[in-house]
């Protein structure tokens, strides 16, 4: 069966790279070397891998994938340190309008 796998880098200028790949160590190598110089991870070298999730269903894992390049720096953070109450407090709605902040009269 083949895995597909979502990971984040952290890189040099302590930004994220995040990606998807069904062979982490040679992705990881690809990054680390910098065989693409217009990649991100390019001139942001060395690079730490810091997360990796695997899937057994391709779709879902370029799902995740694209999730986690919508979050916040700051989720990537609790998710790499498996910070899950951090983690559920940054993802709470946090808008005017939420139903958490409308008040019940009426």
């Amino acid at each position: 069966m083949k895995y597909l796998y979502a990971y984040i880098l952290e890189c040099s200028d302590n930004s994220f790279y995040v990606g998807v790949t069904n062979n982490v160590g040679r992705r990881f190598l690809e990054h680390s070397t910098g065989i693409n110089e217009n990649a991100y991870t390019f001139k942001r070298r060395p690079v730490k891998l810091v997360f990796c999730k695997r899937f057994d269903k391709p779709l879902d894992a370029i799902e995740y994938e694209k999730q986690l390049k919508g979050w916040t720096h700051a989720k990537k953070v609790a998710l790499i340190n498996s910070d899950y109450f951090k983690l559920h407090e940054l993802a709470a709605c946090k808008n005017e309008t939420s139903h958490k902040n409308i008040s019940g009269s009426g």
